[in-house]
């Protein structure tokens, strides 16, 4: 068992973009936030990231699973290694590992979700705790699995003196935003967070982008910003049925990929542009849910580095739109950071996850421990 009080922890994610891991660490008693540690970041290799990306959509036991999962082994471990070879204190891991699908209304067959990866692997590699399989429980007591980082984002707001509703949206593979009022204790409270995926963020544009250009990405939006929006497109995204449902909500990677069927008729450069609108558009229309106006959006993900999709959101939003920096925050590494925050959470028996964020019927701590030499 976890032994009372603050410990440190270090978060690993490996997202839904297929780039790279990043590993975090903080300081937490599972409620406040009271230090930030070093960070560290490991690409893919193009080899890496082509197993992983004929692996999307794919459960446990079909063809290049066990492939995928042992990239996403072998690359956790030789980060974690490094960041830790010098760290002599008591450590707990929180793993994430690699989402490859994810099916939590059973549209496809049994609702279930699959991150790639072994923990307790990790644990012995490592002689470290490990918690991981954050999602399934809550996927197995009816919620969407999705998303899991409500609840540290309410630590964050009430670490940076936050004292207004304000929301935070990540823009990854997949967007998603959480809602939420810092005046209020605890994020378990009614009324305290919102929590829901917005729609396609990153996936679809760098599809593209590889599609045709051989690119991996949009630097900075560069190209997006020579484009022409189509309106009309954007227009027709917005009337999906995604859009019409209640919060809360999560998407697969791939659920809006034929968007690039969409766009397939325009130029690159309007191509690019246009999916970028339809991002930004899902996001305003997601704000729609919002029980009350916040006073931000504060942005994390690579999608705050696109020049092109900040300028496209704030042209959208009713309140002003930052990257999460102005808080003093890492968008390169807060979801990394609060998988180090729920770890502690569930190795401390508290809830990870609750109707306001993924539509389960009560509070659930989801997450495994695995201990070196015991599993």
């Amino acid at each position: 068992m976890l032994r009372a009080g603050p410990i440190w922890a270090v978060g690993t994610m490996s997202g839904t973009s297929l780039d790279g891991v990043d590993a975090a660490m903080l300081r937490t008693d599972g409620v406040h936030i009271l230090d930030f540690g070093p960070s560290a970041y490991r690409p893919y290799t193009p080899e890496e990231r082509g197993v992983l990306h004929s692996a999307l959509g794919r459960w446990p036991g079909e063809k290049g699973v066990e492939a995928a999962a042992e990239v996403v082994e072998t690359a956790h471990a030789e980060l974690l290694s490094e960041l830790l070879e010098d760290f002599s204190e008591e450590v707990i891991i929180g793993f994430h590992g690699q989402t490859l699908a994810h099916d939590p209304q059973g549209l496809h067959g049994p609702r279930r979700t699959h991150q790639a990866g072994d923990g307790a692997v990790l644990a012995e590699v490592l002689g470290r705790t490990v918690v991981w399989d954050f999602r399934s429980m809550d996927v197995e007591l009816g919620g969407q699995g999705a998303p899991l980082v409500p609840f540290f984002h309410f630590a964050c707001a009430q670490w940076a003196g936050l004292e207004a509703p304000v929301a935070f949206l990540n823009l990854g593979g997949v967007g998603n935003v959480t809602w939420l009022d810092p005046r209020l204790a605890r994020p378990e409270e009614p009324g305290a967070v919102l929590a829901f995926d917005t729609g396609p963020a990153n996936a679809p544009i760098d599809d593209l982008m590889r599609r045709r250009l051989g690119a991996e990405m949009d630097e900075g939006g560069e190209f997006a910003l020579s484009g022409r929006v189509d309106s009309a497109i954007v227009a027709d995204f917005l009337e999906r049925p995604w859009f019409h449902r209640m919060p809360p909500k999560s998407l697969d990677r791939n659920e809006f990929h034929d968007l690039l069927d969409l766009v397939k008729d325009l130029d690159d450069a309007d191509a690019v542009a246009t999916l970028i609108a339809c991002v930004a558009a899902a996001v305003a229309r997601g704000a729609e849910h919002f029980p009350a106006p916040p006073i931000a959006l504060y942005v994390s993900g690579g999608g705050r580095l696109n020049v092109a999709l900040m300028t496209e959101l704030a042209e959208r939003m009713a309140c002003p739109v930052a990257p999460i920096e102005d808080l003093g925050l890492d968008g390169d590494m807060l979801e990394a950071q609060a998988f180090a925050y729920l770890a502690v959470r569930v190795a401390h028996g508290m809830p990870t996850s609750g109707p306001s964020t993924t539509g389960v019927a009560a509070l659930v701590g989801g997450g495994r421990v695995s201990r070196p030499g015991r599993d």
